[in-house]
């Protein structure tokens, strides 16, 4: 399969609603698509970098540049046969896993086009829908975020992922449990604690948690050990587990009981079904996290959460829970059992909208 073209492409999307974390709040969503042209066929993907660099040290500001000069240099007029092949021809490049995984989405969707199959079957999954709760950013209040998880309850959401902080974890997550007794949910902290920070963690122990997501430092796997032997409550890591190794690593020190796989921070899509054996392997079920995505991405994930070791449900959400236009003409629906179809068409199953694609491009570049 030869890469003949490629275009990158910087959108700014806004956003439906601000969306706060512990490391900061978005009111639009900025990322990398990634076009890619071989033998008659086009292949799209999404890297998920934003704006800041409070996630990830990527941004659309690195990526942009990095898959210009280094990255699709080493695929550009390549016969690149498969996903592996392309981790292979790029390994010499150390991190940048966020664009390197929006350029090997793109050859999926391109392999998936030429061999007549989804990305579900290309992958290996066994559902047709999949799972799926809500992520809900940092309220001003308790009272401001009950109403909130109110409404995405009321919308179908059946688990719901509060985001917390410092000063806005334990009062507001009991809140919620108060209102919402039997809703299944979970926090995520996005590295916003230390150690030192765990006993006063600790009520959250008692509110019937799912999980606790990625509460110490970005790059800890050692402390989480020491934080989940003091918790009854699953500790699940999403920063920490960068590379299939670390997922091992993570696994071995019972540093968590419970991996968010994001195909985006793990380098592609190659990388994050490694993962998912490796967890598979060893009993730990796994969800997939999301990056406010577009279309595009979003079509990958549900794909990668139709996968058997997929037990949680996931952040992909429906489409109408981040934007009024997307730049794909499918929109992805909530079921009335709190699921997500799978798409089913060859690649990804999705096609762009070309006007929508326009107007949110503020930058483009052709190699």
């Amino acid at each position: 399969m030869k890469i003949e073209s490629v275009i990158l492409r910087h959108l700014s999307m806004p956003l439906l609603a601000p969306f706060e974390t512990s490391f900061g709040r978005e009111t639009e969503r900025q990322c990398v698509i990634i076009e890619i042209h071989s033998e008659g066929l086009v292949g799209w993907g999404e890297c998920v970098a934003s704006y800041n660099p409070g996630y990830s040290y990527e941004t659309v500001g690195t990526a942009m540049p990095t898959l210009r000069d280094f990255i699709i240099p080493l695929a550009l007029g390549k016969d690149i046969k498969d996903a592996l092949d392309f981790q292979n021809r790029t390994q010499s490049i150390r991190g940048h896993h966020l664009a390197k995984a929006g350029v090997e989405m793109a050859i999926w969707d391109l392999i998936g086009k030429r061999e007549n199959k989804s990305l579900k079957e290309l992958l290996g999954g066994v559902h047709d829908k999949v799972e799926m709760g809500v992520s809900v950013g940092i309220q001003e209040s308790p009272e401001k975020l009950v109403e909130t998880v109110a409404n995405f309850v009321s919308s179908g959401y059946t688990r719901v992922k509060l985001k917390i902080k410092p000063g806005k974890d334990v009062t507001y997550t009991q809140a919620i449990r108060q209102a919402f007794p039997t809703i299944r949910l979970q926090v995520d902290a996005n590295s916003a604690y230390s150690m030192d920070d765990a006993d006063a963690l600790k009520p959250l122990d008692d509110l019937n948690l799912l999980l606790i997501e990625q509460p110490l430092f970005e790059d800890d796997i050692w402390d989480h050990h020491k934080f989940q032997a003091k918790f009854t409550t699953p500790v699940c890591l999403d920063e920490s587990i960068v590379s299939p190794r670390h997922a091992r690593y993570a696994i071995e020190m019972n540093a968590c009981k419970i991996i968010n796989i994001k195909a985006g921070r793990l380098g592609g899509l190659s990388q994050a079904i490694q993962t998912h054996d490796i967890a598979q392997q060893n009993g730990m079920p796994v969800w997939c996290g999301g990056m406010l995505e577009t279309g595009i991405g979003r079509a990958s994930n549900l794909a990668l959460s139709s996968m058997p070791n997929f037990r949680l449900p996931g952040d992909v959400s429906a489409s109408d829970r981040y934007y009024a236009r997307d730049i794909t003409h499918e929109r992805f629906v909530l079921n009335p059992d709190s699921t997500i179809d799978v798409p089913n068409k060859p690649g990804l199953g999705v096609t762009v909208d070309q006007d929508a694609l326009k107007s949110y491009t503020l930058a483009q570049v052709v190699v």
